[in-house]
């Protein structure tokens, strides 16, 4: 008898260590760095969309009755919907699992580029907003976030930096080729093919690596003690958070900038067009390599004082846009705005998951994401206007500059109160 329980029964403690043991062997593992190169490919394919119309930004103009703000704005839609859509696909991947939202989004950025290649207006807006955008990236981009954190504790910031990686990679490797397609099939059929390429590679992708992730598990420590207090940052924690979701959108008006008319502004500068791919494709090549150094160093100083580090990198970048009108020049300002922007967004989802209990990621993070694209999203449509109002782009980037310094001053003043809530509660 006693036999016989050894052999088909199971003691529920060393069942539930036997389950805590393999949920360990999960976090920070092989296979979860494995999944995250899977999900940073997925990304790098899928937002390379947007990049069509800021290749073809003076073509598009040309053709949609020659206002550089209306390709512009289908970039902000995209940005914009994509921010937007996250909560609701973030919704939706908890439900039906992050597998069949990563498909689903796959196929309506092909269906969104297909209809944005029609030739009129709405279609372009249409198309980029709700099917690229909300539908589309919205449900790719921050449900792979969230998923990606649930792998991870020791390394997350560096996890983060790699998954947001993506944008960079897809503006790193895309431009150039969009350029070179649409000097020899226009931006309609490249826009088509792109589509059809963007399910092409991800639905698979997505159907044989994206598993279940594991559940999520609170941290140990002092900062789970700080998740289940009053305050955060000495503050209400929606107040504290709501402020740093002012913060990303605020670092993120002249983040777009640069990224979404730099081919633009070369060419106003008597550059071709496959020079300012390159320079753009410059850009993002920085970025790329130094997000993985951001994120290095998020994990050992935190979140927070990544924000105020890299909102000083941008700044400084920002400024030689501003007086630089060389091509040489332009391309070392380009790179060193690179190095200095990339390590924003991973930050801004590493506080949040610093100071704010793991249940709440599934919608803190796209929040910060929706106000990070909307940020985005604002800043390269705003760019478009002031160039169709003062004709040269100096004025944008000021105005971005000034988007900036408000930034920094909030990041700045949450790092000062995280201070005052260590030292108050360090041992005398």
């Amino acid at each position: 008898m006693m036999g016989a329980r050894r052999r088909g029964g199971r003691n529920p403690a060393t069942a539930h260590t036997m389950g805590r043991n393999g949920l360990s062997g999960r976090i920070d593992s092989r296979e979860a760095w494995l999944i995250t190169v899977a999900a940073l490919i997925v990304p790098s394919v899928s937002l390379g969309a947007p990049y069509i119309v800021i290749v073809a930004l003076k073509p598009i103009a040309a053709d949609l009755g020659g206002y550089r703000s209306v390709p512009a704005a289908a970039a902000a839609l995209a940005m914009l919907g994509t921010g937007v859509g996250g909560l609701a696909m973030g919704w939706l991947a908890e439900r039906i699992g992050i597998r069949a939202t990563v498909m689903l989004g796959a196929m309506m950025v092909c269906a969104g580029l297909a209809l944005s290649a029609g030739g009129e207006v709405w279609q372009l807006y249409v198309g980029h907003g709700l099917l690229v955008g909300f539908l589309g990236n919205g449900g790719i981009n921050a449900p792979l976030y969230v998923y990606v954190t649930r792998w991870f504790e020791r390394r997350r910031g560096t996890a983060l930096a790699l998954i947001a990686s993506g944008q960079y990679l897809a503006g790193a490797a895309w431009p150039s080729l969009f350029e070179r397609a649409i000097a020899a099939y226009g931006w309609q059929r490249t826009m088509a093919g792109f589509g059809l390429l963007v399910a092409v590679l991800v639905v698979p992708l997505a159907a044989f690596f994206l598993r279940p992730a594991p559940a999520p598990a609170e941290a140990k420590g002092a900062a789970a003690a700080g998740n289940r207090s009053a305050t955060v940052l000495e503050l209400r924690p929606n107040t504290a958070f709501a402020l740093l979701a002012v913060g990303s959108f605020l670092c993120c008006v002249p983040m777009a900038m640069p990224a979404a008319h730099l081919i633009a502004l070369c060419g106003d500068l008597g550059m071709s067009p496959a020079r300012g791919a390159l320079m753009l494709s410059v850009l993002l090549s920085f970025a790329f390599i130094s997000r993985q150094f951001w994120g290095w160093l998020s994990d050992r100083i935190g979140g927070l004082p990544t924000l105020v580090l890299g909102s000083l990198a941008q700044g400084s970048a920002v400024v030689g846009f501003i007086f630089t009108q060389d091509e040489a020049g332009l391309f070392a300002v380009a790179a060193a705005f690179g190095l200095g922007f990339s390590g924003l967004i991973p930050a801004y989802i590493l506080a949040a998951r610093q100071l704010f209990p793991a249940a709440e990621a599934s919608w803190r993070v796209p929040t910060l994401l929706l106000t990070g694209m909307s940020g985005m999203a604002a800043g390269s449509w705003l760019a478009g206007v002031i160039y169709d109002f003062a004709g040269f782009y100096a004025p944008a980037f000021a105005t971005g500059l000034a988007f900036n310094l408000a930034n920094l001053v909030i990041v700045g003043g949450l790092l000062l109160q995280r201070r005052k809530e260590l030292s108050r509660a360090a041992p005398i």
